[in-house]
C-alpha cells in the first residue's frame, strides 16, 4: 500500500498533479478541497465572532476552527481507506503537517503508514499569476507559508513551472515506479559492446536549472514565451539560431552558456543512472550531450557522477543532434561500430541522430511524452533496467524485474 501526498501552497499545480497521479498510479485521490469546500461554501457566510460582517469560511479569524475540522475530515476518509487496505493520493496545502509534529504524527497514524511527500515550489510572482487567473474567492483569504521555506519532512521538491508529465515522471520516477515492459522486445535479444548516454533528461536531472536558465535569457532580451518549446535536446546555438537575428546568436550564445554553467544548485543524477554507469567499463560508455564540455562538466559534478572517459559535447563537433555526429564521434572514440552500440535519450533529437547513426535506441519519457518517442524500447528510467555482462563480451538489457 502507498500513500502519496502532494502539498504546496494555492496555485502551485498540485490538484493537477494529483490527479494525474491518482491515475497513473490507480490510486483514490483525496482532495482537501473536494471533501470539504462544497458543505462550507453550501453553510455559506459564517458569522464574525466578533459581531461584524459575515465572514466567508477560510477567513484568517475562523482558520483556528475551521483548518483543524477540514483535516480532521481529510484523515477520517484516509482512515477509512487505510481499514480498507488501500492506498490513496492525498491533495492540500498541509503547511502544519510539513513541519512535522502532532499535525504531521495524525496524518501518519490515519494513513498507517510515512506517505511519500511531493511538495511542489512555486515562486510567489507564479502563484499570484495562476490564482489571479482562477479567481476563486477561497484565494483571497490564503495566507502563505514563505515559498522558499522547504518542507521539515522528508520529501520531493518539484518545481511548479514544470510541465505536468514532467513532474508525473520525476514522481513515478522517485517512487521506483515505470511502465510494464515487454521482455520480448528484440532490443533485449541484443548483445552490445557500448552504451552511449544523452546527458540531460536521461542521466541528471536538470530540467528545473535549464528552464530557469533560458527564462533569464528571455527576461534579458526582453522576450516572452518558452525560448526551448521545440528546441529540447539541441544545441544551444541552433536554438538560438531560430530565434534571433544572426547578429545576436553569437552573444545569446555567450551569455545562456554563462548562465546555465552557473545554475547547477538543483541539479541532480536520475534513479538508475549511476548503477548503468557502473556497470560498463570505460572502453565500454559515454556520455553524448548537446551541452558545451564546461556546463556538462559542471552538471556531470553536481549530480555527483563519476565521469566516463568519454564525453562528447557541441563543443566536439560541427553539427548536432538531430545531425549523427555527436554518436558517430562517440563510437569511433570508442572504437567500435554503431550497430553494436545502444543510445538512450530521452529527446526526439537525440533518438534521430541516434537512428542516422545506426545505434539502437531506449527512449525515455518523461522531458517528452512516451508517444513522441520514436525508439526500440521506452521506458520511464534506468531503473527500469539492468545493463548485464555476457561470457562473451559485452551486455544485454534486461528489464530490472526479472531475475
Amino acid at each position: 500500500m502507498i500513500v502519496v501526498v502532494v502539498a504546496g501552497a494555492a496555485g502551485s499545480g498540485k490538484t493537477t498533479l494529483g490527479r494525474e497521479l491518482a491515475r497513473a498510479l490507480r490510486l483514490p485521490l483525496l482532495d482537501l478541497d473536494t471533501i470539504t469546500n462544497p458543505l462550507l461554501d453550501g453553510l455559506g457566510a459564517v458569522t464574525d465572532p466578533d459581531g461584524a460582517e459575515p465572514l466567508h469560511w477560510n477567513d484568517a479569524k475562523l482558520r483556528p476552527t475551521m483548518r483543524p475540522a477540514r483535516y480532521a475530515a481529510l484523515r477520517a476518509v484516509l482512515a477509512d481507506q487505510r481499514d480498507s487496505g488501500v492506498g490513496a493520493v492525498l491533495v492540500a496545502p498541509f503547511t502544519a503537517e510539513l513541519r512535522g509534529g502532532a499535525e504531521w504524527d495524525a496524518l501518519v497514524e490515519a494513513a498507517g503508514l510515512v506517505p511519500k511527500v511531493v511538495w511542489l515550489h512555486a515562486d510567489a510572482a507564479t502563484l499570484a499569476a495562476r490564482r489571479a487567473e482562477r479567481g476563486a474567492e477561497r484565494d483571497t483569504h490564503i495566507v502563505d507559508p514563505s515559498t522558499d521555506t522547504p518542507p521539515a519532512i522528508e520529501h520531493l521538491s518539484i518545481e511548479a513551472a514544470l510541465s505536468t508529465s514532467q513532474q508525473l515522471a520525476a514522481v513515478q520516477r522517485a517512487l521506483g515506479l515505470g511502465r510494464t515492459i515487454e521482455a520480448s522486445a528484440p532490443i533485449f535479444d541484443q548483445v552490445f559492446a557500448a552504451g552511449l548516454f544523452d546527458l540531460d533528461g536521461t542521466l541528471i536531472d536538470s530540467t528545473p536549472a535549464v528552464n530557469r536558465s533560458w527564462a533569464q535569457l528571455a527576461r534579458e532580451y526582453g522576450l516572452e514565451g518558452d525560448l526551448l518549446a521545440a528546441g529540447h535536446g539541441q544545441p544551444a546555438a541552433q536554438v538560438l539560431a531560430a530565434i534571433f537575428p544572426p547578429e545576436q546568436v553569437a552573444g545569446a550564445l555567450a551569455r545562456i552558456i554563462e548562465i546555465e554553467a552557473d545554475e547547477v544548485a538543483d541539479v541532480i543524477a536520475l534513479p538508475g543512472a549511476a548503477e548503468a554507469l557502473a556497470a560498463l567499463g570505460d572502453d565500454a560508455k559515454a556520455i553524448v550531450t548537446s551541452g558545451t564540455r564546461l556546463i556538462a562538466g559542471n552538471r556531470i559534478a553536481a549530480a555527483g557522477l563519476v565521469r566516463p572517459e568519454v564525453v562528447v559535447t557541441f563543443d566536439d563537433v560541427t553539427k548536432g543532434k538531430p545531425d549523427p555526429e555527436p554518436f558517430l564521434l562517440g563510437r569511433t572514440r570508442l572504437g567500435l561500430e554503431s550497430q553494436s552500440c545502444v543510445v538512450f535519450e530521452d529527446a526526439p533529437a537525440g533518438l534521430a541522430a541516434a537512428r542516422a547513426a545506426g545505434c539502437w535506441t531506449v527512449g525515455i519519457a518523461g522531458t517528452h511524452e512516451a508517444h513522441e518517442l520514436d525508439a526500440d524500447l521506452v521506458i520511464d528510467g534506468l531503473f527500469q533496467l539492468r545493463l548485464e555482462p555476457v561470457a562473451e563480451g559485452g551486455f544485454r538489457l534486461v528489464p530490472a524485474s526479472l531475475g
